[in-house]
């Protein structure tokens, strides 16, 4: 376990159990979703490389426009 894990599950254990158990769902969710991700893209290696390819065209194609993040 790396010493940053071990300082994290430290302060944890200090917490209430209830706390200690919604940091534990969260965790447990965010492993879940990401081994989610790696499944999706594993089976479909190319796809994220033609998804970003045609996004780089429709860019250089002038069919972009810039995101104002300021208006969000």
């Amino acid at each position: 376990m790396s010493e940053l894990l071990d300082r994290a599950i430290a302060k944890v254990k200090q917490l209430p159990k209830s706390q200690q158990d919604e940091i534990a769902a969260t965790i447990l969710e965010e492993l879940e979703d990401e081994a989610r991700w790696d499944s999706a893209f594993s089976k479909s290696p190319d796809l994220l490389a033609k998804l970003a390819a045609k996004a780089l065209a429709e860019d250089e194609a002038g069919k972009t426009k810039e995101l104002d993040l300021d208006s969000l």
